[in-house]
């Protein structure tokens, strides 16, 4: 064989393993990269036993859902309704028992204005249900038939739940402010102004009402709490204090909506800090650096918060001690904790929902509530888990006996 055709042959078999080995070189220099990527992505979920029967008693669509623009939409209970709004379709009233519709309030159509987004709650209490829009408008109507009662302006949008107690209705706008409406009219009592950071996690914590005061979860990381007639100042306690090099390593925002029992008040926030708090002083009772920017969930004998990384912790409540964690969730988005029994849940994005046992942290089971993503906190009621989708898709969860 001359030296021309031996070339031709060489060149032949070096295109020919080039060719059968080209996935083994590409993975020489990107198998690292490709590794990275993996840890990376949302935690596979993996099969388990079931240790406790879920039964789901209905589920309807309340309207067109939120999609992207996370308001994180959820339903509230009262004399046994739920009252679930969207962000086009209005707030419908429900029977928390079997779904049936008991009324629906959609609002009028005005020429050449655009159609209401209904973004804020809904909140109920006192006889009312209170809608906020993303035009900074707030919708009062009547709990028992959907009657529209009065309207009232604040000057952003309104993305929490407002609150309602003691005949004043409480509005957290998306530019920090707090403002105080009469209960029976929409006149503006007073409001509260708070300056937030220039970036913020997408969400606020919704109002909450305690013995002559309200509690405020703010975007800086901190928890204000002023007086109920007068929107004074009374004290304020940082849950995650916002430091960094860069505005999104600042970023320490309480955006789940603390929780008050007896005179203890829980708060997380996106720094992973949680925090027992004083209620009448203000004085930490604990600190602990495991939490997210969802809402706590407060069982007779824990804390359950899920932090940024998707890692669950049950906290003890008197202590803050870490009694147990689970990480099998990582990466999945979750929302914040809700206690449905023994048991904690929590939901993600993809519209999984994950009971999670309350003496140990295991899974114990596992429904699927639509396949769009799960972002709203979780609401328990009268043992039943709702939840809301970012679909519009409301769905009714019962533990069996």
């Amino acid at each position: 064989m001359n030296h021309s055709k031996l070339k031709q042959l060489a060149a032949i078999v070096l295109l020919g393993a080039a060719l059968s080995g080209c996935s083994t070189v590409k993975g020489w220099f990107t198998s690292k990269d490709a590794a990275a990527k993996k840890a990376q992505e949302p935690a596979e979920l993996v099969d388990f036993k079931p240790t406790v029967e879920v039964r789901k008693l209905w589920s309807t669509g309340v309207g067109k859902g939120e999609g992207r623009i996370g308001v994180r939409q959820h339903p509230s209970v009262a004399d046994g309704k739920v009252f679930a709004a969207a962000v086009e379709g209005g707030v419908v009233a429900l029977d928390l028992q079997t779904g049936k519709q008991v009324w629906e309030y959609k609002p009028e159509k005005v020429k050449k204005k655009p159609k209401l987004r209904l973004s804020g709650g809904p909140g109920v209490g006192e006889g009312l249900v209170v809608i906020g829009t993303l035009d900074g408008q707030v919708i009062a109507l009547d709990a028992a038939n959907g009657s529209e009662k009065w309207r009232a302006r604040v000057p952003n949008e309104v993305i929490a739940a407002p609150a309602i107690a003691q005949n004043l209705v409480f509005v957290r706008s998306n530019d920090g402010r707090v403002t105080a409406f009469e209960a029976g009219n929409g006149q503006r009592r007073w409001f509260h102004d708070k300056e937030s950071p220039s970036l913020t996690v997408r969400g606020n914590a919704s109002v909450l009402a305690g013995p002559g005061v309200v509690f405020v979860g703010n975007d800086d990381g901190t928890v204000d709490t002023l007086a109920m007639q007068d929107g004074r100042p009374l004290w304020s306690q940082a849950i995650g204090v916002p430091e960094g090099r860069t505005e999104l390593q600042r970023m320490a925002d309480v955006d789940g909506t603390p929780v008050l029992e007896d005179r203890t008040l829980y708060a997380t926030s996106f720094k992973n800090e949680t925090l027992a708090i004083d209620g009448p002083t203000g004085r930490p009772i604990w600190s602990r650096d495991h939490g997210g920017a969802g809402a706590v969930g407060v069982s007779p004998g824990l804390v359950v918060v899920a932090d940024n990384a998707g890692s669950v912790w049950g906290l003890d409540k008197g202590t803050g001690s870490a009694m147990w964690s689970q990480a099998a969730l990582a990466r999945r988005s979750l929302t914040g904790a809700a206690i449905q029994g023994d048991y904690a849940v929590v939901g993600d994005y993809k519209g999984y929902l994950h009971w999670l046992r309350l003496d140990n942290g295991e899974l114990a089971a596992r429904e699927r509530a639509g396949r769009d993503a799960l972002v709203g906190q979780l609401v328990v009621s009268d043992g039943i888990l709702l939840v809301q989708n970012t679909d519009g898709k409301l769905t009714a969860f019962r533990l069996a006996q």
